[in-house]
């Protein structure tokens, strides 16, 4: 069975995060559950005290001998770990029993239906054996607000680059629920062009982290790929194009026998996942002079490229304005942002009515601000 991540002792004194006292509202513990794709996550953030626990569960292994996520074996594994992972998170929190925390928030979209299911029917069901209200949480906008999780988190308003799998999204933040989308991928996100591009080079799954440490060997000036959209206005992204450009390198680098060596492919690992930098770098910086934010929060599974992170904070430093960014537990799928999203709604007052209802597909620019 994979490890569930990260490590926490029985009996060890849990990590703290984000102590500083929540604005407005009376002290809350809310319990977080993370299930839109292939990674449980559970979490109990305290509103007074900062993050009390979290369990992550990943179904990498699950999922590897068939080279992506199989939807239904991962709702079928979220429904084996999550009661599991929820006893446990609580027991670490010191706060069992029949009443253990103030609310449930939980993930109801985006994300893969089944897998949304499991996590919304047992947090509804819960909340109603608790006898607490319940609040459903937008996974991207949990994504945004993650690094408000860290000591020295930014102020509203903001600028945030969302960029993971399934997304990759410049927009504009005046606070929660206000968002204002200025650019987006019009076709791959740059998570989804990472892993596309791993399994043409024939990377294991999953492919963009395995893609990105082979670029740790290659020489990113190696190939001349293109920075796509990156000499026109306006900020908008798109991968496709950079996608077959690496195809055309690896048919190239191909010996007699049909093998890329190992040198080549560390190589165009490296010049490919700094193409897709330079982009996102390019953009960004466009982004911030146009609106004059001053603080950059960068989130989402890509947000933990370690070159992505280096080539933003030269940029923003340039500019004399600041990247944000989760700490590296956070990065992923991860039960403590949508316990902290939710506190963010539920503190305000908001709570979702008794029905269960998922969304597959939830554009971020549809939520609105708590009231």
């Amino acid at each position: 069975m994979p490890p569930i991540r990260p490590a926490l002792l029985s009996g060890a004194a849990p990590p703290r995060y984000n102590a500083a006292p929540f604005p407005g509202g009376p002290p809350m513990r809310v319990l977080g559950i993370e299930t839109s794709c292939d990674e449980t996550g559970v979490a109990v953030y305290d509103t007074a005290g900062g993050l009390l626990a979290h369990r992550l569960y990943s179904q990498i292994a699950l999922h590897a001998e068939y080279g992506g996520v199989v939807p239904e074996l991962a709702s079928r594994d979220h429904v084996r770990k999550l009661l599991p992972l929820v006893t446990e998170v609580l027991t670490i929190a010191g706060r069992p029993g029949n009443r253990p925390v103030d609310a449930v928030a939980y993930t109801a979209g985006p994300g893969l239906a089944g897998a949304l299911l499991v996590g919304a029917s047992t947090a509804r069901a819960l909340a109603l054996a608790w006898d607490v209200p319940a609040v459903e949480v937008h996974h991207m906008e949990a994504h945004l607000l993650a690094p408000l999780l860290e000591a020295n988190p930014p102020a509203f308003p903001f600028l945030a680059l969302l960029v993971s799998g399934g997304h990759t999204q410049i927009v504009d933040v005046e606070g929660v629920g206000q968002y204002r989308l200025m650019g987006e991928s019009i076709d791959d996100a740059a998570g989804e062009a990472f892993d596309k591009t791993a399994k043409l080079m024939g990377l294991p799954y999953p492919g963009g982290p395995v893609l990105a440490k082979l670029a740790e060997r290659g020489d990113a000036r190696a190939y001349a790929f293109p920075r796509p959209m990156t000499d026109r206005p306006g900020f908008d992204f798109s991968f496709s194009g950079l996608k077959t450009a690496v195809l055309l390198a690896i048919n190239a680098a191909r010996d007699a026998h049909g093998v890329v060596p190992a040198d080549a492919q560390a190589h165009i690992a490296a010049s490919f996942q700094q193409a897709v930098v330079d982009t996102l770098v390019i953009k960004c910086r466009r982004a911030l002079e146009a609106s004059g934010r001053k603080d950059l929060v960068v989130a989402g599974g890509v947000s933990a490229n370690v070159r992505l992170r280096q080539s933003l904070g030269e940029m923003t430093a340039a500019l004399g304005a600041r990247a944000h960014y989760p700490r590296f537990e956070f990065c992923s799928d991860n039960g403590a942002m949508i316990a902290f999203a939710g506190a963010q709604r539920l503190v305000a007052g908001e709570r979702t009515d008794l029905g269960i209802r998922v969304r597959a597909r939830w554009p971020m620019t549809e939520l609105k601000a708590p009231a």
